[in-house]
């Protein structure tokens, strides 16, 4: 596998979104203070800790047995009292039978080392049933002390998880906070640069914040209004240019029609063709610009799909899983120059075309040679043809498809091009930005 494939499987593995990457960045870089601060606490103050706790139980232990021994008879009871009611520690001058101890308890192997160097002999531990009882002989007695297995045992894992959850909790807390911050506008940024089509009307991005959010939204913001304007003066320079063309265009018809007739017909033919296909570029050029400035209005859907299919020569078949009355909002002269552009498309090079309308979406499919998935994106633009299985004959303009994507982008609408179930190609037209509603 590449380098490149396994960043692209690490990214692809990765949160999508900003906070869950914030999140997964803070979480493991608190795991690892957590195992550090685990270990640093474990070294420096738990180990300390316990090994001065043993060594003060050892020494307790040790000055009991001193005292009970230099104690009178008569005053021992009261002293066993008072060790047990004080200090949970029971003293037994009698020999019990115990077994050996051979449970592992950290605190209780640190206590006998510390015996060990008081006593300065070998120390047995025996296991009673609430009690661990130890040998500890002074003077003439053989005394056996007990004392509670968990006094002052050590919990470690406890002490670990209290840190990771506390910690966690902290920093998923504190990562929220920051990530809403600063997500909170880059989502916004986000959101207004997918919906923003060149439009003039799109709402400002508020300027405030940190500065380099307040500089990102400023820039937005300017950015905007520049492409507008230049989109606004590209669709106003176009539709005058494309007006003004129309009275050279019909004095040249009209040129044409008064030649003397011993003109060769071929010839006449010829400029007859030239000028349809001037014609149709004038005619693209304004119902674009007329598309892009259009705005949303309810339309019934199914009655005028229809009706724009009705437009062709060549019988158009309609499969529709929509009601008759269904309402949307949407650009009417804009949606019927896409569906136009594309059923025609289809015409030009295939023999069957069929449409299927959905509420949310339009495919125009047909058996024609189909395009290639590379070149799938390149057909959008202006002139760009495929002569590998397009036949220059068929003529047209190469603006059909570009008009349909640039009218798909003005109004918010999604075009895709896929395999087609009769062969050709599949043209899905997804519209789904527009409130359906029933009347």
């Amino acid at each position: 596998m590449s380098l490149l494939s396994r960043i692209r499987n690490s990214e692809s593995s990765q949160p999508q979104s900003l906070l869950g990457r914030t999140n997964l960045t803070l979480a493991i870089s608190s795991f690892a203070i957590v195992i550090v601060s685990t270990l640093a606490l474990n070294a420096f103050v738990i180990i300390p800790i316990a090994e001065r706790s043993a060594d003060d139980e050892a020494a307790l232990l040790v000055l009991s047995a001193q005292t009970w021994v230099e104690l009178p008879p008569q005053a021992r009871p009261y002293f066993e009292l008072e060790l047990a009611q004080s200090h949970d520690l029971i003293i037994s001058v009698a020999k019990q039978s115990l077994p050996p101890l051979d449970r592992y308890l950290p605190f209780v192997q640190t206590l006998v080392e510390k015996l060990r160097q008081r006593l300065d002999i070998d120390v047995q531990l025996y296991d009673g049933e609430d009690l661990i009882w130890v040998d500890v002989p002074m003077a003439d007695y053989n005394l056996q002390i007990g004392f509670a297995p968990d006094r002052r045992d050590v919990q470690l894992l406890y002490v670990a998880i209290a840190i990771a959850t506390l910690g966690a909790g902290i920093v998923f807390l504190t990562s929220l906070l920051i990530v809403r911050r600063i997500a909170r506008p880059l989502v916004q940024v986000g959101q207004q640069a997918e919906a923003f089509r060149g439009l003039a009307d799109i709402e400002p991005l508020p300027e405030t914040g940190p500065r380099e959010l307040v500089l990102l939204a400023r820039n937005f913001n300017t950015m905007a209004d520049e492409i507008a304007l230049l989109l606004a003066n590209r669709t106003t320079l176009m539709a005058g240019i494309s007006h003004d063309l129309r009275t050279p265009l019909t004095r040249m018809r009209l040129a044409l029609a008064l030649l003397p007739e011993n003109i060769d017909p071929a010839l006449a033919q010829r400029f007859e063709r030239n000028l349809e296909a001037m014609d149709t570029l004038i005619t693209d050029a304004l119902r674009f610009a007329q598309g892009t400035r259009e705005t949303a209005e309810p339309v019934a859907l199914l009655a005028y799909v229809s009706q724009v299919l009705e437009t062709f020569d060549q019988p158009i078949e309609l499969c529709s899983n929509i009601d008759d009355d269904l309402v949307v909002n949407l650009a009417p002269n804009a949606f019927s120059r896409v569906l136009a552009n594309l059923v025609g498309n289809g015409i030009k090079y295939a023999n069957t075309v069929r449409v299927t309308l959905s509420a949310t979406e339009v495919v125009v499919l047909d058996d024609g040679p189909g395009i290639p998935e590379a070149e799938r994106c390149s057909v959008f633009q202006p002139f760009y043809r495929l002569e590998a299985s397009r036949n220059q004959s068929t003529g047209g303009s190469g603006l059909g498809l570009a008009v349909v994507q640039q009218l798909s982008a003005a109004h918010g609408w999604q075009i895709d091009i896929k395999d087609s179930y009769l062969g050709g190609a599949a043209f899905h037209w997804c519209f789904d930005d527009t409130q359906a509603a029933q009347e």
